[in-house]
């Protein structure tokens, strides 16, 4: 059964905490991610971009995997189905689906429309139950051809949005989606700081979790993140073990090309490297 990600992240709040969202891809992504949730008995929350919904057929066979998975493989911790960076007809396409959370991305329109039409996802998201995320000012780098240059939300729109009914907010401190640069100048603290005490008790969202040093992690959960973002980091290291698979010759030994042979070194780095961020986010032990 997934619930809506409103409680969970409303507790991470208040225990100084975050839950990590790590993007699924295919079957084995949202099975390593599910099972290292249940293994260290944390709150997970599974996004989803529209790029790989589109990819895994749509929302509806994305939210029937994920469903009938959590019920075959007795997974007891909280669970959210998330849509992450949803476009409007995205969001109303999700929650039809059977999401039971989505993040409607208005950031860029004028903060009028913005309004709006975060307005008329929350009312429909209200009656099913569904959780809320709103996002402010672009993250930066790229996800699904959604291009921000990395800028810094402002705290009085952020306060505008939050004021809404949205469950949570992701606001750009300068984070970035995708590998950083060289040139990066980190995060913007006295902005987070600003933020939540305009948005009171709203938890907030770090999108682009690969590669901040994990002080920087540290100290935005400290500052009101609750929620981390993890998608590349996972890609990464599913990546390398592949890799390392088939240059060792192990898909040419014996029925070594078996896709189940081929994807489980893969599959047991993104396990590794989830659990790696749940013991970061503090979210380990808090299902």
């Amino acid at each position: 059964m997934l619930v809506s990600a409103k409680e969970m992240l409303t507790k991470a709040h208040e225990g100084k905490y975050a839950v990590g969202q790590f993007n699924i891809n295919n079957l084995e992504w949202t099975k390593a991610i599910l099972l290292t949730a249940q293994e260290n008995n944390s709150p997970v929350i599974l996004g989803v971009s529209e790029g790989a919904g589109k990819y895994m057929t749509g929302f509806k066979t994305v939210a029937a995997m994920v469903k009938a998975m959590v019920e075959t493989l007795n997974i007891t911790v909280p669970v959210a189905l998330h849509l992450d960076h949803g476009t409007y007809d995205g969001a109303f396409a999700a929650m039809e689906a059977g999401f039971s959370s989505v993040m409607f991305d208005g950031s860029h329109y004028g903060i009028e429309e913005n309004v709006q039409k975060t307005k008329e996802v929350i009312a429909k998201a209200a009656e099913l139950g569904i959780s809320v995320e709103a996002e402010v000012g672009a993250i930066g780098g790229e996800e699904d051809g959604v291009v921000g240059g990395g800028e810094v939300a402002d705290p009085d729109e952020c306060a505008k949005i939050a004021g809404l009914g949205v469950d949570m907010l992701a606001a750009g401190i300068g984070n970035i989606h995708g590998v950083y640069p060289a040139n990066w100048t980190g995060l913007h603290f006295d902005v987070l700081a600003q933020i939540q005490e305009k948005v009171g008790d709203m938890p907030l969202v770090l999108h682009g979790g690969t590669g901040i040093p994990e002080d920087m992690v540290k100290k935005a959960i400290s500052l009101g993140v609750s929620k981390v973002n993890v998608n590349t980091e996972c890609q990464l290291s599913f990546a390398a073990a592949t890799r390392q698979y088939i240059e060792a010759g192990k898909d040419q030994q014996g029925k070594g090309f078996d896709p189940r042979k081929l994807l489980a070194p893969g599959f047991e780095a993104i396990k590794a490297t989830v659990k790696e961020k749940m013991e970061l986010f503090g979210s380990v032990n808090k299902a």
